[in-house]
């Protein structure tokens, strides 16, 4: 079996397209208000998916190495993310609760929308969060979009 550097490009791109299709279905399906550090994770995808796509027209390795390079900002900053949700390390105060003073009545109000703590964890299964999944996932595709970079155009024979 033969796969191209193309196909490969495609399949890595396909993983930021997933990961944002993915956080829009926990936010917008499933009613999970998205942290400050959920935001920041999805930024570094969305460049990787321009880089994927620069990749698929331009061909140069320049942009996958770029594109690698967003993969693993999106993982350390799901690293990051994955020990403030398990308190081994503090996070920012401004998503935490820390900076809350007593005086913020507004942002506990019951009345409007509830404020997602990044500290907390809306979600997990088997004992693994969002962020978990985007920090060794991401990494992974970081290491993938490294390999692609280095094969010929025409591809390579895997089976």
């Amino acid at each position: 079996m033969t796969l191209s550097r193309r196909f490969i490009t495609l399949c890595l791109t396909g993983f930021s397209v997933a990961s944002i299709l993915g956080a829009w279905g926990f936010q917008y399906i499933g009613g999970m208000a998205p942290c400050a550090m959920c935001y920041w994770q999805r930024w570094p995808h969305w460049a990787a998916i321009g880089l994927g796509i620069l990749a698929l027209a331009l061909g140069a390795r320049l942009w996958y190495y770029f594109a690698a390079l967003a993969a693993l900002t999106t993982s350390m900053i799901g690293f990051y993310h994955s020990g403030v949700e398990r308190k081994w390390w503090l996070g920012p105060s401004s998503c935490t609760g820390r900076g809350l003073s007593s005086d913020s009545g507004n942002l506990l109000s019951m009345d409007g929308p509830s404020l997602a703590m990044c500290d907390e964890i809306p979600w997990q299964m088997l004992g693994v969060t969002m962020a978990n999944l985007n920090a060794i996932g991401s990494l992974v595709i970081a290491g993938l979009w490294i390999w692609a970079a280095h094969l010929p155009k025409e591809g390579r024979k895997f089976f």
